[in-house]
């Protein structure tokens, strides 16, 4: 490994090394100071510069209005493209100034800003202007791409608003980000810089260049514009590593704050009762007139082929489906739900992906109780790396751990061998404490694991309008 490194610096070097040579041939070709300078003749006006008692005046003044500019642009962007987010309206308002920002040239947008509010703060307002957009675009279409599923299994499991911002929003918003910094931090230093030859703002890198232009100061002009791209440089250095350092952040599943709490699962039991409901999609009856109660602590077996509407019930029960027709009562608020998919988060591992909707706080009795159905080397791997099986019952242990009243899982046993089957549903069983549980099943066999009363949604729920 120290090889390659040490063979890539190499490699980089003497491609720089190439490079210079070029400049260097192609000014003594020239042979005129005034069209080109050589890289020495460069670096010794830089170090001029370096002498300078403004020097550092004036790398302040400029990098601290760019600077600003872009992180003002950026928390705004950031905020606005989350409130489009969840306002849509919102959106509708600002898309007219967005086409416009994206459209005027930075000339202009320059030169009315020079007229407007002078040359003070033009590079920090030009700056914003040209950021901006990207910021926010990226923003809101980062929070769109947020998985669908995984928003559902945080509202029905009662995840925490401060869990749902960290483990869901902000996975999905970090690789729009990321691509939209990597734009944008070179977009604003160029642009400030523009705007500060357009403006010239005393004691700024803009001044500096066109100081140069007008004495014919080749050399200067180089020594200036290398320390522009320095500063960009090292600026969008230092901004991607603090944000790969926040994005890689994952606080306490188990942090609370005013206003942040879960919802608790601690209600008191009722019989849910089921009343003539019915669901259709498009021309398709998925099941009509269907009745039923379920009585508080019961254990029931929902039955149906594939396709017979067993998903489109759970779905009325956890309200994430509205029925057509009929009434559900006695519903708690919070549901301890085993989805048709796992629905994990992938990026995080067994036991936090229990922790962000389990009813107790407790790292070690969560993997005590996950040992009871899985191996202790799953329990701190990332959910995405796991095998199908061991998925299933990290979402069969979430559903448990949520301390919801109600327990609702969707073939909860898909990817099980017969081993892990028996030993899922024993353990189902033992951590039952009275609560209400709903299965649904095509399988038999099922019913004798969970000793549980079967109900059948016959076929005729499924049957085409006329």
């Amino acid at each position: 490994m120290k090889r390659n490194n040490k063979m890539t610096v190499i490699k980089k070097s003497m491609i720089v090394l190439f490079w210079l040579c070029v400049w260097q041939t192609v000014t003594v070709l020239v042979d005129n100071d005034i069209l080109l300078v050589g890289p020495l003749q460069a670096a010794r006006a830089f170090w001029d510069n370096l002498a300078r008692e403004d020097f550092w005046k004036v790398v302040f003044y400029s990098f601290a209005r760019i600077g600003a500019g872009f992180g003002t642009a950026f928390f705004g962007g950031l905020l606005l493209g989350s409130l489009s987010y969840r306002y849509p309206l919102l959106q509708e308002f600002l898309e007219p100034l967005l086409i416009t920002l994206k459209a005027v040239p930075v000339a202009s947008f320059a030169v009315l800003v020079l007229i407007w509010a002078g040359s003070s703060g033009l590079s920090f307002l030009i700056s914003f202007l040209i950021v901006f957009p990207n910021v926010y675009i990226n923003a809101a279409e980062g929070l769109k791409s947020t998985d669908r599923r995984l928003l559902e299994m945080a509202q029905v499991l009662g995840m925490s608003r401060w869990n749902r911002l960290w483990y869901l929003y902000v996975p999905a918003l970090v690789p729009y980000l990321s691509g939209c910094l990597k734009i944008s931090l070179g977009m604003a230093w160029k642009s400030g810089v523009a705007a500060e030859v357009i403006g010239m703002p005393p004691h700024s890198l803009g001044e500096r260049l066109y100081q140069s232009k007008i004495y014919l100061d080749t050399a200067g002009l180089f020594a200036w514009t290398f320390l522009v791209i320095l500063l960009s440089f090292l600026f969008e250095k230092g901004v991607l590593w603090v944000f790969g350092r926040l994005a890689c952040h994952r606080p306490d599943p188990c942090f609370r704050f005013a206003g942040a709490g879960r919802r608790s699962g601690r209600e008191d039991p009722h019989d849910i009762v089921i009343r003539h409901a019915g669901k259709t999609y498009g021309q398709q009856i998925v099941f009509k007139d269907f009745s039923l109660t379920l009585k508080r602590g019961g254990r029931y077996l929902l039955m149906a082929p594939s396709g017979g509407g067993k998903t489109t019930l759970l779905g009325l029960l956890n309200r994430m489906t509205e029925a057509d027709e009929g009434e559900i009562e006695g519903v708690p608020e919070r549901i301890g739900m085993v989805f048709q998919e796992d629905r994990l988060c992938e990026a995080c591992d067994v036991v936090t992906n229990i922790l962000l909707t389990a009813d107790v706080c407790d790292p070690q009795k969560i993997r005590e109780e996950a040992l009871e159905i899985l191996p202790e080397e799953s329990l701190d791997r990332p959910a995405g790396t796991l095998s199908g099986g061991m998925k299933r019952r990290c979402a069969v242990l979430r559903a448990m751990l949520s301390g919801a009243q109600l327990l609702m899982m969707d073939e909860p046993f898909t990817g099980l061998d017969e081993e892990n089957r028996i030993r899922t549903a024993a353990y189902i069983m033992k951590r039952l404490e009275g609560r209400t549980l709903l299965v649904t099943t095509h399988r038999a066999a099922d019913a004798q694991l969970l000793d549980g009363t079967v109900v059948t949604l016959k076929q005729d729920f499924s049957q085409s309008r006329p």
